[in-house]
């Protein structure tokens, strides 16, 4: 069986995969013909994900290395283009002349709107005042103070939660935020309860920090409640992360009982909530579980789901009882201190009201992004908790979803590999559709519509085994 050399460097994973095989097609190693190893099969020799290696089939595929079969595997082909040398595998020219206009649908994000003239406002009216002197300097501690009343500002405008700035901590978007509570509450080998399918980062901040993540049943409301009062007996666990509105992937979103009703199970077992609530601002759904629990809750809201993730900014509100050192030191350990300047940015932002107009042209285009999504695909992807989300699911048995993605990927459509949120077998299957990562209507429109075709079966040659 094919047994690839994968070199490191800054090149994405399948791309070195792809490299490997065109070098080892130069060299003969591979000869014409020659049946690649099922996928999953490679992906687990490799210690890899099975989105990865499809997604390297596929481009290898569009490159005309391979040849797929349905039901048979995959070959290299018989006749084959002319392979340059490839000396390393750090990007160069080489890649060059095979990257394409690939829609990516990977990266959940807030829909493009205008930002370069309230930039410019913001930084031209703190150069006029002199605040600009912090963003040269290390910020000690749980950030700015003005920048911290500013975030609870904001959140009681955008989120209707009332929190002391002195309770804040400013972090350096969420995933800091994350690595932050885990590291500090949890030691390696500790479990973290979470949905069976939960965000990526919290899967890749676990796995370096040494955790486990238990993931439990969802029904169409989220996360059942009894199935974390099971889990917390059987593990021990005393940390809870959830995304309880417009969840990431599945768009579900809890109801105001089930939230209670996860606060109740949390205070009888001891346990932290870490409630990520990224989506918030576009539903306004039930109060948050931090109102049914603000003892236990730690709550975080960031700026990269709603308003702007390059500014790398989050608000992580901690419960006034709640020990700091562990935390402090954290924040020192994983970053020192957040960056200035956004938050200064955003500081102005707040103080001359731009923040909202700016938050109100997010959520238009993302509701027209929405209605487009709906128009196209109808029912391909399941209705949200919420009357728009961000993101789409379509829900579909794994084998499918892996099918699915190598078509996209050959029909130019890139979307985030099935396998990238799943914490457990149970874990709901399908694809995650990010409606803020295209340019524009128009390119998402294009996105839509092949994803439409690939899933019906038309505008492809490979038909054999459609679902």
């Amino acid at each position: 069986m094919w047994q690839p050399d994968l070199q490191s460097g800054p090149m994405p994973l399948y791309e070195r995969l792809v490299l490997a095989m065109a070098k080892d097609i130069k060299t003969g190693q591979l000869a014409p013909g020659t049946k690649l190893p099922p996928q999953r099969d490679l992906a687990f020799r490799l210690g890899v994900s099975v989105g990865s290696v499809t997604r390297a089939y596929a481009e290898a595929e569009r490159r005309g290395l391979l040849s797929a079969h349905v039901g048979r595997g995959s070959f290299v082909k018989s006749v084959l283009p002319a392979i340059p040398d490839v000396p390393t595998f750090e990007r160069s020219s080489v890649m060059g002349q095979y990257e394409s206009g690939l829609i990516d649908l990977r990266c959940n994000t807030p829909p493009p709107v205008p930002l370069m003239a309230d930039l410019n406002a913001a930084l031209a009216a703190l150069m006029t005042r002199g605040a600009l002197d912090p963003a040269v300097h290390y910020i000690q501690g749980a950030g700015l103070p003005h920048v911290r009343k500013a975030g609870a500002q904001w959140i009681a405008r955008r989120y209707g939660l009332d929190f002391e700035a002195g309770n804040l901590i400013q972090c350096n978007g969420g995933q800091h935020a994350i690595a932050l509570v885990f590291s500090s509450f949890c030691a390696p080998g500790d479990t973290i309860l979470c949905e069976s399918s939960t965000f990526y980062g919290a899967r890749m901040a676990a796995d370096h920090l040494g955790l486990k993540l238990r993931g439990l049943p969802m029904d169409d409301e989220g996360l059942l409640p009894e199935a974390v009062d099971r889990a917390a007996t059987e593990t021990g666990s005393r940390l809870l992360f959830t995304l309880p509105t417009l969840h990431n992937p599945t768009t579900r979103t809890m109801s105001d009982q089930r939230r209670q009703e996860i606060a109740a199970v949390a205070k009888a077992h001891d346990l932290l909530i870490l409630e990520d609530d990224a989506y918030y601002a576009y539903s306004q759904k039930p109060r948050q579980i931090v109102s049914y629990a603000p003892e236990r809750t730690l709550y975080l809201a960031s700026l990269s789901k709603g308003i702007c993730p390059g500014f790398r900014l989050a608000f992580l509100a901690l419960p006034p009882a709640l020990p700091r050192e562990r935390l402090t030191r954290g924040i020192r350990a994983l970053g020192y201190c957040p960056p200035a300047l956004g938050a200064l940015v955003f500081n102005q932002w707040v103080e001359d009201g731009r923040i909202d107009t700016i938050a109100q042209a997010v959520q238009a285009e993302a509701t027209a992004r929405w209605k487009q999504s709906r128009s196209v695909l109808g029912d391909l992807i399941a209705r949200p908790g919420a009357s728009q989300s961000p993101h789409a699911w379509m829900p579909m048995s794994a084998l499918d979803a892996e099918r699915v993605t190598a078509r996209l990927l050959r029909a130019g459509v890139e979307v985030t590999p099935p396998d990238a949120s799943s914490v457990c077998s149970q874990a709901d299957t399908g694809l995650r559709l990010c409606l803020g990562a295209p340019n524009n209507q128009a390119e998402l429109g294009r996105a839509l519509t092949i994803i439409k075709d690939v899933i019906t079966g038309h505008g492809s040659a490979d038909r054999d085994g459609i679902i």
